[in-house]
């Protein structure tokens, strides 16, 4: 689906620039992963001062968005040979998770703009990547357009994409949900079905002519991801602009498990949050139960076990994530059947223990919070709230099975970005 390296160039060039960001942005460039780390715990301090509120008000992160832009953050997976940082799967993951524990929505809405970014990176061409890497650079955010409803599984796709009988490129016609970050975004990466009936990605700009994004997303958590509809009606983009999608699954590839880490680490950030506001409820406002014989909530020797066995759990599932970090770098450097394998295994046995930490963190926390914990101006239901709709991305009930049909018959999971 992608042209030859000059052609390429010159037909991505020749897009408008109001088709990307309108104002150019100044955007640091972070330099390894040790600043990357840095930099996101300072923002998430900033982020989380007025979380409660965006969640309560519905108040888009606009703001917070460009300042986490213009931080360097969202290009460090661009390869230092393209002038980015480059930084492991592992440090990826826990960038992530820091920002997720201050705001989960702000945490998630990147996350298929880095997706993005790999699938460039393992399937674009040389002039797909010089392009994209460098508005990646620059500022330029990529959303998704990816998941649709009304389709037979979740996976399966409607949005076509025919040739254009006008002129050179193509058409896409379709409508999508789930759109994270498409909202806020320069460029819409669209899931698209071609004439062969194979999926593609086409990288749309997000004011071309015929693209609507409609800010629909109404669930009860994450909600300011902008995850609602995208419609596409004739919109056309060019053939350079397409790379192939269903490919990166056909060969052993590290795009699947780096999709879940992300994942992992946005429920690791949620269950951080949790556990943060229940330790601080607990020490300075709830009241110890009258059987305790204790003066502070904080003494009462039921509550200090139960949260002893979250704080397991939580440690648990940061150690997992860690070990699935090197594990998807490790199969990224030697992408073999094996490697991807041991990769996508290790993350979902991450995603199992972050899906349950973030459930129960949520939960426990007014257990042992206590009646006060419920009152609307605390809004700590956010924290649940955020955790059981982001948990409902891919069933845990799968991963426990593509985890025991591993290790006990030896057989290897399915290569897709929902493991």
């Amino acid at each position: 689906m992608t042209q030859t390296a000059a052609t390429t160039a010159t037909a991505l060039d020749s897009l408008p620039p109001s088709s990307a960001s309108a104002v150019p942005r100044i955007v640091a460039r972070i330099r390894d992963d040790a600043e990357a780390l840095a930099v996101a715990r300072k923002l998430a301090e900033d982020f989380e001062r007025e979380s409660a509120l965006r969640d309560r008000e519905r108040k888009l992160p606009w703001d917070e968005l460009e300042r986490y832009v213009r931080s360097g953050l969202w290009g460090i997976t661009v390869p230092r040979e393209y002038g980015g940082a480059g930084v492991s799967y592992g440090t990826l993951a826990e960038v992530i998770a820091t920002i997720s524990s201050a705001d989960g929505s702000i945490g998630q809405i990147p996350q298929n703009h880095f997706y993005a970014v790999e699938l460039i990176r393992v399937n674009g061409n040389e002039s797909q990547k010089r392009f994209f890497f460098e508005r990646v650079l620059q500022g330029d955010r990529l959303g998704n357009a990816l998941a649709e409803l009304g389709t037979k599984t979740s996976h399966d796709r409607k949005t076509s994409l025919t040739r254009d009988a006008n002129g050179p490129g193509y058409r896409i016609n379709g409508r999508k949900f789930y759109a994270t970050g498409a909202l806020y975004a320069d460029w819409v990466p669209t899931s698209v079905v071609d004439e062969n009936g194979v999926q593609q990605l086409a990288i749309v700009p997000r004011h071309a002519p015929g693209l609507t994004i409609i800010d629909d997303w109404s669930g009860f958590g994450q909600r300011t991801t902008g995850s609602g509809s995208a419609v596409f009606e004739n919109v056309h983009v060019p053939a350079d602009a397409v790379i192939g999608f269903a490919s990166a699954f056909t060969r052993p590839t590290q795009i699947g498990p780096m999709a879940q880490i992300q994942h992992a680490a946005i429920d690791l950030g949620i269950a951080r949050a949790a556990y943060r506001d229940l330790i601080a409820f607990v020490k300075t406002r709830s009241r110890p139960w009258i059987d305790s014989g204790v003066e502070r909530a904080g003494d009462d020797p039921l509550t200090i076990r139960e949260v002893g066995d979250l704080t397991i759990q939580l440690h648990a599932a940061e150690a997992l994530v860690q070990r699935a970090g090197h594990k998807v770098d490790a199969a990224a450097a030697a992408p073999t059947e094996d490697s991807v394998a041991e990769a996508s295994i290790a993350v979902a046995e991450a995603r199992v223990l972050t899906t349950e930490v973030s459930l129960a963190a949520g939960s426990k926390l007014f257990e042992l919070a206590g009646s006060q914990s419920t009152l609307a101006e605390h809004n700590l239901d956010r924290h649940w709230r955020n955790a059981r709709t982001h948990t409902l991305h891919d069933p845990v009930r799968w991963k426990y099975h593509a985890i025991g049909n591993f290790y006990l018959n030896g057989k290897k999971p399915p290569r897709h970005g929902a493991l």
